[in-house]
């Protein structure tokens, strides 16, 4: 990769050299058939990523568009939602609800742990929720969701599931064939974006539905909105040579080369891959005294939040860090200060991690707070092998 720095935060992700070159290309007419033909095939690549019987768009916009896509176009105002929350992006449904008119009841887990299967239990039978939203991966905790005991609950309870995959789309399981339980207990929304596991730039809202999510959508006849109105998109995603809006004709092209890299590695061999990357680096930074504040068992392979040992000032850390090309992002909300970020998703390898280990132990031995960097290297290696 020609990048000087090693960006390991929870997004935007390292773009490989493919990428670069692709967004580079000459810039075409939106209409123009080199550029739809591209178009297309990247929404055909997305379609097969997520595996659903649906629709999908891949719209400029960030996360946070495709999230008010994934609500808008499934729940109307008055109805009820239940936000099963895990961290500071699991709340951000809250005021998109609110927003909305939407009703918006929410499970809260403390940081670092799940919200259960009982509690989602117990909260959907007291109401008629229309729709449950979930956060894969929230990237302010490292907290990852149990789909496999969440989504039989909600189907059971007959409402939809709106499967925040922001932080961990192409490096966790999302498909949306895959029946939980019973063959029509699916997810039925999926929204992420493109400058994480997926790598590719900042840009793109990307977000697939079901024949029951479609559904949902007809119900409501229309929704208060113009641009996130997948109505409004669903011709072009069917012939990207009609017009709406006009796409981010590069990034298009980034987004194109991403998913077939994403699908030249292949979906299975990518999660073992980031399976193995979460597992090393946190128990590489276990032997600095850094502890995830999520434990292990369900803990998300795209990102740790690591709490710092007693003593290590955190923009005095991360400072110096960055100095020797290594960038990890804060941590927010109370957390803000204790603890630091790092994302090991997308384009990241083996070799990139295990020099930034070694960085963050020369760093901590810089500061005055002295580590093995070479038993934490050797960790590293040896958990990333077990898995692998």
């Amino acid at each position: 990769m020609r990048n000087e720095e090693m960006l390991l935060i929870p997004g935007p992700t390292p773009v490989v050299d493919s990428i670069y070159d692709a967004m580079a290309s000459e810039t075409r007419g939106h209409t123009d058939p080199r550029f739809v033909a591209i178009y297309k095939n990247a929404i055909e690549q997305t379609k097969k990523l997520f595996k659903t019987d649906g629709e999908v768009f891949v719209v400029a916009g960030s996360g946070t568009i495709a999230m008010e896509m994934a609500l808008i176009n499934t729940v109307a105002a008055g109805e009820k939602i239940l936000v099963v929350s895990q961290g500071y992006f699991g709340d951000r449904f809250i005021k998109l609800g609110q927003a909305f008119g939407i009703e918006v009841d929410v499970l809260q887990s403390e940081w670092g742990n799940q919200v259960t299967p009982e509690e989602v239990e117990v909260k959907l039978a007291e109401g008629n929720y229309k729709a449950v939203t979930i956060t894969h991966a929230d990237t302010s905790t490292g907290v990852a969701a149990n789909l496999d005991a969440l989504v039989p609950i909600v189907k059971k309870h007959g409402a939809l599931v709106i499967l925040d995959g922001v932080c961990a789309t192409a490096a966790m399981e999302e498909d949306m064939s895959k029946g939980y339980g019973q063959p029509d207990y699916k997810i039925d929304v999926i929204l992420t974006g493109s400058q994480k596991a997926i790598g590719v730039p900042p840009g793109l809202a990307i977000v697939a539905f079901n024949q029951t999510a479609l559904a949902a959508r007809e119900q409501l006849e229309r929704v208060p909105a113009y641009y996130c109105d997948i109505y409004n998109w669903m011709p072009v995603m069917n012939d990207p040579s009609k017009y709406f809006a006009t796409p981010p004709v590069n990034l298009i092209y980034a987004y194109d080369e991403g998913m077939r890299l994403v699908h030249e590695e292949g979906l299975s061999k990518r999660i073992v891959r980031h399976t193995a990357f979460g597992k090393g680096v946190r128990a590489a930074l276990s032997e600095y005294g850094m502890k995830a504040i999520a434990d292990e068992q369900v803990a998300a392979s795209t990102l740790s939040c690591i709490l710092y040992p007693e003593g290590v000032k955190d923009a005095e850390f991360r400072a110096a860090l960055g100095k020797k090309g290594v960038i990890v992002a804060g941590s927010l909300a109370h957390l803000a200060g204790k603890a630091f970020r790092i994302g090991h998703m997308g384009n990241t390898t083996e070799e990139m991690l295990e020099k930034a280990i070694e960085l963050i132990g020369a760093t901590l031995n810089e500061i005055g707070h002295t580590v093995d960097t070479a038993k934490a290297v050797e960790r590293f290696k040896e958990d990333v092998r077990a898995v692998v």
